[in-house]
């Protein structure tokens, strides 16, 4: 995207204190956006705020995304200092590993408090505000694979990202006349601080599955979102846009399988 691309624009990034959503909220402001960050963790966005280049044009909500008051500061801050709110990014979400007969109730209220209560509530809040100013807007959700494909131990997080994905279409019948569009970023395995510190081999575990032979990069992430953010993706309404390096492409085969050719 060009320097003055998102000139004039307002967006909300949620868990824009580290990772995919640092890298979206990084390129909108060097497209030209300003910007709400937020994150849960109060020093690390403000740590991610110090690291941006364009600061003078974000400003930073420490809160819980899945917390209404929360989401209630973040768009009254956009409409304060920037005096709208054009793009909506909920990304903020969190994993939780558990097999299904031991996943405990709060273990599946935190999970879904966030991802879905607060992925919702934020899409209602900024349509609220969107339609107030009778402008358009864009809303970006985050689903994931998992959503679409079974993983071991995701059960209530996969879940959470189908129903992600859901809302982004059913959305569209109710947003799209007041020229408001909604779609939802399925990444696949990324390679982000929280995943690395996890697993030092994660990058090179996944990238031998996957079809491109890597993981993806928050920048492929954020570069899907921004153009889902941009005009040119002003007819994009109701779609998840899977980013996997083609992972979700496969079918399960024996490893032993001969080449018909041979």
């Amino acid at each position: 995207m060009g320097t003055d691309t998102f000139k004039d624009k307002v967006a909300i990034v949620t868990g824009a204190g580290s990772g995919i959503g640092f890298e979206i909220a990084k390129q909108l402001l060097e497209s030209g956006a300003s910007a709400v960050i937020n994150d849960l963790d109060a020093d690390l966005i403000r740590q991610a705020h110090e690291r941006l280049e364009n600061s003078n044009r974000c400003i930073t909500v420490a809160g819980d995304a899945g917390h209404i008051p929360t989401i209630d500061k973040m768009v009254q801050s956009a409409v304060k200092s920037f005096g709208k709110l054009d793009i909506s990014v909920a990304n903020a979400g969190i994993t939780s590993y558990g097999g299904f007969l031991d996943f405990t109730e709060k273990q599946f209220d935190q999970l879904t408090s966030l991802n879905l209560k607060g992925s919702y509530f934020l899409a209602q809040k900024s349509a609220q505000q969107m339609i107030s100013q009778k402008s358009p807007g864009r809303i970006i959700l985050m689903s994931s694979v998992t959503g679409v494909l079974s993983h071991p131990f995701l059960a209530a997080y996969g879940m959470t990202k189908a129903g992600i994905s859901d809302l982004a279409k059913n959305l569209v019948i109710e947003l799209a006349s007041f020229g408001i569009t909604v779609n939802a970023i399925a990444p696949g395995a990324v390679a982000t601080e929280r995943t690395m510190s996890m697993d030092p081999n994660y990058d090179k575990t996944w990238g031998a599955l996957i079809p491109s032979g890597r993981v993806s990069k928050p920048i492929d992430i954020a570069r899907v979102a921004l153009f889902l953010a941009s005009d040119a993706a002003a007819q994009i309404n109701g779609q998840t846009i899977v980013v996997d390096g083609g992972i979700t492409t496969l079918c399960a085969v024996p490893s032993d399988m001969d080449d018909p050719d041979d």
